[in-house]
């Protein structure tokens, strides 16, 4: 088994499985027709990779293999030149969301990004804000809260500039912020260094999610909990190498934001068998699948679960990773209620679905 699933079938679709998606950044959350049309309409010029060879692949074992993920990234951060445009990426990434069944999204965004169009990076934020606020209303979208994030890459005294900045938009519910994040090439930056902005969220009551645990392995997971006391961690995937460090995950309630078809194109793991869903899960982990960065990998979150179930997750396992993204979240609770419902209605549906199941199979050797 290698690579990803172009899709799998059972008796259950796990585009009606109602669940959380904790893990999809701004940017990253875009159509690749949406970008294609932004660089027309802007005049600007794509990298084949967006093009005829989406989606590509990715070696980032050496720091060769991120810089080209990257300048692609970059490149198509660099078509989002305004408010309709960053509108419009909330909107879809909202919509497409509720189309696979989720319930609440917590989208990632850095502001820094899109400030120079649209007057700073408060503004910036206000529309992001302003228009997860009014899509999270339409029927068949999932509400959406947002996760302000500091990169590495930068100063970490811009990193508190941005913590004062969610802080201040905290709150509960659609059209809030509700969580503190850190990004990018985890091998940049020395972790400590960001404790401080870290302590400003905490204040905020805002959740904190860094990335931590997909590039560098346990001993990175350990520096990350220990100066930021998180309480996601954005991936976390290899602290299954040290057995202490999964313990620590686990007896400290850190939920794993899983995203498998990223881990994959990243070349983080060779093989979706490579894929420790299955060892984290066993150990106690509390795990929630997300996508990372569909423009860019070619996998929405439905396909997360596909995932899954190559690696031999029942329906009753798939329900309870969903139920594991409600509770990790930082929904409301009358969502977190509805949801956990209706995941019990979507297991209920056997019947139902065995029959449906039969009749396809009796079809197809017809």
């Amino acid at each position: 088994m290698s690579g990803q699933p172009s899709g799998t079938s059972g008796l259950r679709d796990t585009a009606t499985l109602p669940k959380a998606h904790l893990h999809l950044h701004f940017t990253g959350s875009m159509r690749v027709t949406t970008v294609r049309e932004m660089s027309e309409a802007h005049g600007l010029r794509l990298p084949s990779a967006l093009g005829a060879d989406w989606p590509v692949t990715f070696e980032t074992r050496d720091e060769r293999g991120w810089f080209r993920f990257q300048s692609l990234y970059d490149a198509a951060r660099h078509c989002v030149r305004g408010e309709a445009d960053m509108r419009r990426i909330v909107r879809e990434a909202a919509l497409d969301d509720g189309s696979e069944g989720s319930r609440w999204l917590e989208l990632q965004v850095d502001p820094t990004s899109y400030a120079p169009f649209v007057g700073g990076i408060t503004p910036a934020l206000e529309i992001v804000l302003d228009e997860a606020s009014s899509v999270s209303r339409k029927s068949g979208a999932a509400q959406v809260g947002i996760i302000v994030a500091a990169s590495r890459m930068r100063h970490e005294l811009e990193a508190r500039t941005l913590a004062r900045l969610a802080a201040r938009y905290a709150g509960e519910g659609p059209g809030a912020v509700v969580g503190f994040g850190l990004s990018n090439d985890e091998r940049r930056g020395e972790t400590e260094a960001f404790a401080p902005a870290f302590a400003i969220a905490r204040r905020a009551g805002l959740a904190l999610v860094p990335h931590a645990g997909e590039l560098l392995g346990p001993d990175a997971v350990e520096r990350t909990l220990t100066a930021l006391g998180p309480d996601r961690l954005g991936h976390g995937v290899r602290s299954v190498e040290d057995p202490r460090t999964l313990d620590r995950v686990v007896e400290d309630g850190v939920a794993l934001e899983v995203c498998p078809g990223s881990n994959i194109s990243l070349g983080v793991y060779d093989d979706i068998d490579d894929v420790p869903l299955r060892r984290l899960v066993d150990a106690g982990a509390t795990v929630a699948l997300g996508a990372d960065d569909p423009l860019i990998f070619g996998s929405r979150l439905q396909e997360q679960y596909e995932v899954a179930r190559l690696l031999e997750f029942s329906d009753a396992e798939l329900a309870d990773l969903a139920r594991a993204s409600l509770r990790a979240s930082r929904a409301p609770e009358k969502v977190r209620e509805t949801a956990y419902a209706d995941i019990d209605a979507w297991l209920e549906g056997d019947d139902a679905d065995d029959a449906v199941g039969a009749d396809a199979r009796d079809s197809a050797s017809a």
